[in-house]
């Protein structure tokens, strides 16, 4: 499926490429399959629906710029309607907490707006698909390109690459640049500067095309990609500010380019940036794949072959004297009325992004389930990059257990969806504010892990990101915080370790971890995932005298990935709780008393446990929505 973003190759052919161009507002109709595909329940015909319709938008995008070519204001009319577009999805997904409401991973059970998406966008296409001024042949005889085809093919690559990567989603160059708490750089609040920058490159590749397509500013941009790439906070970001500006200001010389070049520069185009889709994968999954380990953790050449594809692309573009020749008077009024009329159109988009910056500021006033008791209630869930057995998005069937559970602080597991395959998401900002609590993202998509995030309803104080030893296999994450729970300092660790099938790495990070706890002066909790047998093998690191750590139930056999630890504090409950299809792992939660020393591994009856110490009965017997406690069949409770 990867490969149907090539369809433009279709434009190549002297026979079916008139047949494209001439009824191009069909393509575009064809691609609304993908906007249909929430009808579709079962997932892989859903996936078959979405391919069809992004194989029709590349298509049928690439066929409108072609038909244009010849009329050099249109075409900059149609590009700046597509990157303004681009500008509107990004804050539709900042409004909607990184979902874009009408993709097919929504429904009206989880907060699509998909019928009104579907609507909206078939009377664009109405409108927007007149007649071409082109019905799709040759290209101008006086006006023949002077450079090979291949150079205008990598600039789009690099464009497409770039803005997909980086800018489809207002938060991801946030999250590159995070590195927990204290807070020294930008949150998902301020993705509102992203959306800015965006407008800002729109605007200076409209009015100063000559600036934009200089070698100064590519030189420029790379700078600014180095030091997304390098650094972190502020600094770090601002670089990615700089690249974004870029981005949208490059696309309407790299796409005139193309146009000029013939239709091939399309399909070949698409063809590189699939080739720049997987090695940005690969940097990270490098473990599953052929080939892998050459790629492994290279995000630096990842950005450094986009800023030389871009490179390429704009040594291809003729220079603005020429550019400006080809420009009738009656064009150029026609290109400033339209200015006007994006300029505008732009404003409101940015108008939007400001207010959902204003709405989405947290409060940071948030509070514990059961303050009066000083309870923290604990948990650790694998969450499968939040799309569940059946291919919807599960922030909103996670956020209603947790909070049904009265979850204080949670540890998530593969967390971090920054990447194209993924949808550029970030399930933890939706849950953070929705149930009230604190965030901390974990290490960012530049980190090269499937990532770990903490959410905590007591202020997080501190906040340290570790890359455990990972010679062989995957990198493992983990978060070491400091939270102020009651007025006292608890740390919290949440942890992913290795895979089964790299023992050396997992027995690695299990020293480096138990080090980690054996150093903190304070009470600590451990959520993680181990990969381990109780009572055997690397357990006897994580447990025992070389961490201090104890097993929050020493008497479950039953377990392999997910394990809660603690030292310092009493651990007063225990509870497995049903995964029911949101993912593939249980979500496993504990209860400790904020004061009280480490007790025995005693169990008492429920109707000894006072009431702010109980696990929810709902989920006893059957549960509900297919929840419940599950293995022994009800809560355990401690002395």
């Amino acid at each position: 499926m990867v490969m149907c973003t090539i369809s433009p190759l279709l434009l190549a052919s002297a026979s079916i490429r008139p047949l494209i161009v001439r009824n191009v507002r069909l393509v575009h109709l064809l691609s609304l399959s993908g906007l249909l595909a929430f009808l579709v329940k079962t997932p892989e015909l859903r996936l078959l629906s979405v391919g069809l319709g992004v194989s029709m938008s590349c298509l049928a995008w690439s066929a409108t710029w072609y038909a244009e070519r010849s009329q050099v204001t249109r075409l900059e009319c149609r590009v700046l309607a597509w990157s303004i577009g681009l500008i509107a999805s990004s804050t539709a997904k900042f409004a909607f907490w990184t979902n874009n409401p009408i993709w097919p991973i929504m429904h009206a059970e989880n907060g699509g707006w998909n019928k009104l998406g579907l609507v909206l966008a078939t009377l664009a296409i109405l409108r927007s698909t007149k007649t071409s001024s082109n019905t799709g042949g040759g290209a101008n005889q006086g006006d023949r390109p002077r450079t090979p085809t291949i150079l205008p093919c990598l600039g789009l690559a690099g464009l497409f690459f770039g803005m997909h990567s980086l800018l489809s989603d207002s938060s991801t160059m946030i999250l590159w640049a995070w590195e927990g708490f204290p807070v020294r750089g930008p949150i998902a609040a301020n993705g509102v500067l992203t959306i800015g920058a965006m407008g800002g490159g729109v605007l200076l590749g409209m009015f100063y095309p000559d600036i934009i397509t200089s070698w100064t500013s590519l030189l420029l941009a790379g700078a600014g990609a180095f030091v997304l790439t390098s650094y972190h906070n502020w600094f770090g970001y601002c670089g990615g500010l700089l690249l974004a500006i870029y981005l949208t200001g490059i696309a309407s010389p790299l796409i005139s380019s193309a146009v000029r070049h013939g239709p091939v520069t399309f399909g070949l185009g698409f063809l590189i940036y699939n080739i720049m889709v997987l090695a940005h994968v690969w940097v990270v999954a490098y473990a599953f794949v052929p080939g892998g380990p050459l790629m492994r953790e290279h995000t630096d050449w990842v950005m450094t072959a986009t800023i030389l594809l871009l490179g390429a692309g704009v040594y291809a573009v003729p220079r603005a004297a020429s550019t400006n020749r080809r420009r009738t008077r009656s064009a150029k009024s026609v290109l400033n009325r339209s200015a006007s009329y994006y300029t505008y159109v732009l404003l409101m988009v940015e108008l939007m992004a400001l207010a959902t910056s204003y709405l989405r500021f947290p409060t940071n006033d948030y509070v514990p389930y059961h303050k009066d008791d000083k309870v923290i209630t604990a948990g650790i869930w694998t969450i499968h990059f939040s799309l569940d057995n059946d291919m919807w998005s599960s922030e909103r069937r996670i956020r209603d257990l947790l909070k049904e559970l009265e979850v204080d602080v949670i540890g998530l597991l593969e967390t971090d969806l920054q990447r194209i395959i993924m949808g550029n998401r970030d399930t933890t900002q939706y849950l953070a504010e929705d149930l009230g609590m604190y965030v901390d993202y974990g290490p960012g998509p530049d980190k090269h892990t499937w990532g770990a995030a903490l959410l905590s309803k007591f202020p997080i104080v501190n906040s340290t990101h570790h890359l455990l030893p990972s010679p062989v296999g995957e990198l493992a994450p983990a978060i070491h915080a400091t939270l102020d729970a009651y007025g006292e300092l608890i740390d919290v660790v949440v942890f992913h370790s290795g895979q089964e099938e790299d023992p050396e790495d997992r027995r690695l990070q299990s020293e480096y971890l138990a080090k980690l706890m054996r150093e903190s002066p304070r009470p600590l909790i451990l959520l993680s995932y181990l990969v381990i047998k109780p009572g055997e093998g690397n357990y006897h690191t994580y447990i025992g005298d070389k961490s201090g750590m104890k097993d929050i139930d020493p008497s479950d056999w039953d377990r392999w990935c997910e394990y809660i630890l603690y030292k310092g504090i009493r651990r007063s409950g225990y509870a497995r709780v049903s995964r029911s299809t949101i993912t593939d792992t249980e979500l496993q939660i504990g209860k400790f008393v904020v004061g009280q020393p480490e007790s025995s591994n005693e169990q008492i009856r429920e109707d000894q446990v006072p009431e702010g110490l109980r696990f929810p009965s709902m989920f006893r017997g059957q549960g509900t929505r297919d929840h419940r406690y599950h293995v022994f069949d009800e809560p355990r409770y401690f002395e």
